[in-house]
């Protein structure tokens, strides 16, 4: 019997990995010290990958349902609105939610609960990890539950425990970066104001203040995100001590708060994903700043990677060995994230004279300009920031290449080919004519074969006509072969003792 798996965390990162397990009928528990889901958090933005992903999973047009599609970037300088970037639909024909979402972290936890619970797994609450070894056959974990200590084994243990993660920390893991010398805020706030536009996220700019405001849930909610005002900072700091500064800025009038707390930025991340056993997602093996909203959205993506994974061996479906990929695959991306988001941010909040040029110049006249008058700028901008450039052609398990992608490269979207990926499970994709070799190589390996009509889709798309492209269970092209070469697919499984999770 094999021995379950150990889910230290429910946020977004720990919720999704215990949703993919489940697919796989693979037995884990999650576990989360806190006594519900979150209440209120910093996270807004949902990317469209983890929309790809969760198409995958089902649930992504209720979650779309349940946010707010944002139309806009308006630039103010107090309040006066200095330029609008459009961004409705900027990567149309790229993904099928070629927008950024709207949708607070609470309401986030609680559907991913609930789509848990319909899956008949509960989270074990007020439940923390105290203990765990490693002993190289199994994970001896101690938790203590409502107050009360047990001690059980897993077969892993995956810390998605966040920023002061004990899995982190148990491992002895360094967590090298820095921390940003200012207070930043959050704040969910009522306000009537009659120019604030449903869907725009507005962002107010001068040389000491740094705020972003938008509308979440319902009319008349508004997220407030910022540094506080330098007159005002102090230890025991509340919102109302600067809420009518921040009011006179923006021109917004703030009629009750119903959530409000402070913070600090950091810039981290581990050095190692993962230690026998012993895995980390999520913030607790990276944490960056909240520019282009990457944060929660890169945590679910560590989760897609490993849950998969995990479930192939678990299985008997892969070789141990596919488990090393994971931090090959996650850390680079986390790394490279943390650097371009450090730079972003710093000039968003930077105070020298070349922070103040690019912002004045950048997000006032370029940035505005760039998105009105060029396609291709829109849609570099929404592979940017939506996380579907993400690719793994340096891992281990990434071979090929046919047309313009390569083994590690995202499926593309061609308006129908993702339907398939529902099953989160190997398959093979040809866009054009299967021949019958592959066939019958295909239903001998247990492999779903799907054909594409080859149309403008498919060839703008970058796909090549007739090839063979193996997918992973996560939407990623494992192998990409010109020629649909049977006898290389069957190679390929081979050497890693690769078989479908469902068969």
């Amino acid at each position: 019997m094999e021995l379950p798996i150990l889910i230290v965390g429910a946020g977004p990162t720990g919720l999704v990995m215990a949703l993919r397990l489940a697919k796989h009928h693979v037995p884990f528990r999650i576990v989360e010290k806190n006594r519900g889901p979150g209440e209120a958090s910093r996270a807004l933005v949902v990317h469209a990958r983890t929309l790809e992903f969760y198409q995958q999973m089902g649930f992504a047009e209720e979650v779309v349902k349940e946010g707010i599609q944002v139309h806009s970037g308006r630039i103010r300088e107090g309040t006066v609105e200095k330029a609008e970037i459009k961004i409705q639909d900027f990567g149309k024909g790229l993904s099928p939610y070629p927008f950024a979402l709207s949708y607070p972290q609470d309401l986030h936890e609680k559907l991913l609960v609930k789509k848990l619970q319909e899956a008949g797994i509960e989270v074990e609450w007020n439940t923390e990890l105290a203990a765990f070894k490693d002993d190289g056959e199994k994970v001896t974990a101690v938790l203590v539950k409502n107050g009360a200590q047990e001690t059980s084994e897993y077969s892993y243990i995956c810390g998605c425990d966040g920023a002061h993660s004990t899995v982190r920390r148990t491992l002895g893991l360094d967590f090298p970066g820095g921390t940003y010398e200012e207070t930043f805020f959050v704040a969910d706030v009522e306000t009537d104001t009659e120019n604030l536009r449903s869907n725009s996220l507005n962002i107010y700019l001068q040389e000491e203040d740094f705020f972003l405001y938008m509308p979440v849930r319902t009319t008349g909610m508004v997220r407030v995100i910022g540094v506080i005002p330098k007159a005002f900072r102090k230890d025991d700091i509340q919102f109302l001590d600067f809420q009518p500064d921040i009011e006179e800025k923006t021109g917004l009038a703030f009629k009750k708060v119903n959530w409000f707390s402070t913070y600090k930025v950091h810039h981290r991340v581990s050095g190692h994903f993962r230690k026998g056993r012993a895995f980390i997602a999520g913030d607790a093996g990276h944490i960056h700043s909240p520019a282009g909203g990457q944060g929660m959205n890169t945590g679910i993506g560590d989760a897609v990677n490993l849950a998969w994974k995990l479930a192939a061996v678990s299985l008997g479906k892969a070789d141990p060995s596919i488990l090393d990929t994971y931090e090959d695959e996650r850390i680079a991306f986390a790394k490279t994230l943390v650097m371009t988001t450090d730079k972003a941010f710093s000039v968003l909040i930077g105070k020298s004279f070349r922070s103040k040029l690019l912002k004045k110049l950048g997000l006032s006249y370029a940035a505005p300009f760039l998105f009105s008058s060029s396609e291709k700028a829109r849609k570099a901008a929404f592979n940017a920031v939506s996380q579907i450039r993400i690719n793994y052609r340096k891992s281990g398990i990434s071979e090929g290449r046919a047309g313009k992608i390569l083994g590690g490269d995202r499926l593309p979207w061609t308006g129908d080919n993702f339907q398939p990926l529902h099953a989160q499970d190997w398959q093979l994709h040809v866009y054009g004519t299967a021949k019958e070799p592959l066939k019958e190589t295909a239903a001998a390996l247990g492999l779903r074969l799907h054909e594409f009509p080859w149309n403008k889709e498919a060839e703008n798309s970058g796909l090549m006509r007739d090839a063979l492209y193996l997918v992973r269970p996560d939407g990623y092209v494992s192998l990409a072969l010109a020629e649909q070469d049977a006898e290389k697919l069957q190679i390929y499984m081979e050497k890693h003792a690769l078989s479908p999770l469902q068969k």
